[in-house]
C-alpha cells in the first residue's frame, strides 16, 4: 500500500537525531515522505533538521527544514507560518520532542521539573495551539503526539517528571481530540516502549552510567525484559504514526497506540 499520504503536507517536530542513526522523528519524517507527503522538518538543531530533509530529497521526495525551540511560542509560530508559505497547508502534525530528566520528587531539582514540563508538555501544547486553527480552516487534519508507556506504569527508574509529563500529554490529547472532533481534526497518541534509538543510548550513558563497552550487554538485558524478547526501533514508531497520519485511521481520534513488544502486559 504505497502513497498513503499522497498529496498531504506533514510537519514533523523533532525531525532531527541527536546522534548517528534513526530517531523516532527522523524515521517518521522519511517514512511520511516515502508515502507521498511533502515534509517540513523542524528541530532545535537546524543542521539536524536539514540532514533529515536532505535524506528525503535524496530519495526524490520534497522537504524543507526549519529551526524552532518548541517551548518558545514565537519560534513555533514562525515555522508554522513558513510551512504554510511554502506548501499552503498542514495536513499532518507529528509531535516528537521530549527529554528525560532523572530523579524522584525529593531529589529532582525544581528547574529540571520545570524544564521537563516545558519541553514535553508545553511544546506539544504550543504546536497544537498554532497548527489547529489552520487545520480547522482547511477542513481537518491529523495530529500525532508521541508519549511513552512511562505514562502508564513505573519502569524501574525514578524519572518522575518524565512519567508525569507523558501522562499529561495523553490526557491533553484526549480532551483536545474531543473538542475538535466535529471539526475533523483528529488527535491521537503513540506510546513507545523501550526502544533502540540514539536517544535511548544517550540516556543509558548519561543517566544510568552505562559505559560504551557495557552497552551491548545492557541492551541484551533490556531486551530480555520485553515479552517479545527484542527491542523495537524508530521505524516501529514511525509506522504507528503513519497509521494515525493517514486516512486509514479516519474514524479514530483520542486513541492511544502502545508499541512496546508487550511490556505493559506484564504485572
Amino acid at each position: 500500500m504505497a502513497g498513503r499520504l499522497e498529496g498531504k503536507i506533514a510537519m514533523v517536530m523533532g525531525a532531527g537525531s541527536i546522534a548517528e542513526g534513526w530517531s523516532n522523528g527522523k524515521a517518521a519524517a522519511v517514512l511520511f515522505a516515502r508515502e507521498g507527503a511533502k515534509v517540513y522538518c523542524v528541530d532545535v538543531n537546524e543542521a539536524s533538521a536539514r540532514d533529515t530533509a536532505g535524506v528525503i530529497e535524496s530519495e526524490g521526495g520534497t522537504a524543507a527544514a526549519g529551526r524552532a525551540n518548541v517551548v518558545q511560542s514565537s519560534e513555533v509560530k514562525a515555522v508554522v507560518d513558513d510551512c504554510l508559505a511554502r506548501f499552503g497547508r498542514i495536513d499532518v502534525l507529528h509531535n516528537n520532542v521530549g527529554i528525560v530528566v532523572p530523579g524522584g520528587v525529593v531529589e529532582l531539582a525544581e528547574e529540571d521539573w520545570d524544564r521537563a514540563f516545558d519541553v514535553n508538555l508545553k511544546g506539544c501544547y504550543l504546536t497544537m495551539k498554532h497548527v489547529i486553527p489552520h487545520m480547522v480552516a482547511q477542513g481537518g487534519g491529523s495530529i500525532v503526539n508521541v508519549s511513552s508507556i512511562a505514562s502508564l506504569r513505573y519502569l524501574n527508574a525514578n524519572y518522575v517528571a518524565y512519567y508525569t509529563t507523558k501522562a499529561a500529554v495523553n490526557h491533553m490529547t484526549r480532551v483536545t481530540a474531543c473538542e475538535y472532533a466535529s471539526r475533523q481534526v483528529r488527535i491521537n497518541t503513540v506510546l513507545p516502549g523501550q526502544m533502540d534509538t540514539p536517544m535511548a543510548k544517550k540516556n543509558a550513558r548519561e543517566w544510568r552510567g552505562v559505559r560504551e563497552d557495557q552497552l551491548e550487554q545492557a541492551w541484551r538485558d533490556r531486551a530480555a525484559g520485553i515479552p517479545m524478547g527484542w527491542m523495537g526501533n524508530a521505524w516501529d514508531i514511525a509506522r504507528a504514526a503513519l497509521f494515525f497520519a493517514s486516512d486509514e485511521s479516519r474514524f479514530v481520534t483520542g486513541a492511544e497506540l502502545v508499541v512496546d513488544g508487550g511490556t505493559t502486559l506484564k504485572s
